[in-house]
């Protein structure tokens, strides 16, 4: 079955992209838990980001580095926290987090986000490329 993630992906649904390769898509949350909430996820649709290859792990992470140090850039924080839980979606997915402390890495935080907002974050990501 296709995931929300491979449509995303395909082009069926829209989503803000941050950064794209041939292997990887790193697009904004759109329940954020901190502003500049970014997922990052491998094009092959994989359920569990540790049934990923080896090469593929090390390459989404290196591929999520670049990610970091645009969202560091554009938004203030301390750090991007990093979060894998994989049950919101079957597709292996990696949560980049703006985060001041520990307290703001939790889904309790989260919170819909209006689609302008969404587009304006994005391009001042996109701007650090």
């Amino acid at each position: 079955m296709t995931t929300l993630f491979t449509k995303i992906i395909k082009g069926e649904i829209p989503a803000h992209k941050i950064l794209e390769d041939d292997q990887f898509l790193a697009f904004l949350d759109i329940r954020p838990i901190k502003s500049g909430h970014t997922l990052v996820i491998p094009k092959k649709e994989v359920d569990y980001i540790f049934d990923l290859d080896d090469q593929t792990l090390s390459e989404i992470l290196v591929f999520s580095k670049k990610v970091v140090r645009m969202i560091e850039k554009a938004v203030q924080c301390k750090r991007v926290g990093v979060m894998i839980a994989g049950l919101e979606v079957p597709h292996a997915h990696i949560h980049l987090i703006p985060i001041t402390s520990l307290g703001d890495l939790t889904f309790a935080n989260a919170r819909e986000v209006k689609d302008d907002q969404l587009k304006i974050m994005a391009e001042k990501i996109r701007n650090y490329e």
